[in-house]
C-alpha cells in the first residue's frame, strides 16, 4: 500500500479534528442541556452559553470550512496537480484549523479570525493551483 499525499493526509487529519470538535461540542453540551436534550430530537433547544457554545460554533465553522478543503484536495488529486504549493496550502489548511479550534474554544475573539483568515490562504494557495 503506498502512502498517502501530504494533501490526503491532512484532509484525514483534518476531518478527524472536526470529529474530535463534534466530541468536545457534545461533552460540553450535556451538563447545560441534560442526556434527554442532547439525546433527543433537539427541538426548542436552548442556547448554549460560554465553553459549550463556543464548543459549538467551532464545529459548525469546521463544518462549513471542511468541504471547501475536501474538494481542492480532491480535485487535485484526480487531476494530478498536486505540488508543493497545494502541500503547503494543506498544511496551512489544517494547522490554521487546529489552532482556530483552540482559540475558539479559549475564547479570543480577534485571534480566531486571524487564525480563520490564514486557514482561508491554505485554501486559495490550493485553488490557485487549480485554475
Amino acid at each position: 500500500m503506498s502512502a498517502l499525499s501530504p494533501e490526503l493526509t491532512y484532509l484525514v487529519w483534518s476531518v478527524a479534528l472536526c470529529v474530535v470538535q463534534m466530541l468536545i461540542a457534545v461533552n460540553t453540551a450535556l451538563p447545560q442541556l441534560g442526556m434527554p436534550m442532547v439525546a433527543g430530537n433537539r427541538d426548542k433547544m436552548p442556547a448554549l452559553e460560554g465553553l459549550a457554545g463556543r464548543a459549538l460554533r467551532a464545529h459548525y465553522n469546521m463544518l462549513e470550512n471542511l468541504p471547501l478543503f475536501i474538494a481542492l484536495v480532491l480535485v487535485a488529486q484526480v487531476a494530478g496537480r498536486t505540488n508543493s504549493t497545494t502541500a503547503l496550502g494543506a498544511e496551512l489548511f489544517f494547522y490554521a484549523r487546529l489552532a482556530h479550534a483552540v482559540v475558539y474554544l479559549v475564547g479570543i475573539p480577534y485571534l480566531r479570525t486571524l487564525i480563520w483568515a490564514i486557514s482561508m490562504v491554505g485554501l486559495v494557495m490550493i485553488f490557485l493551483q487549480l485554475v
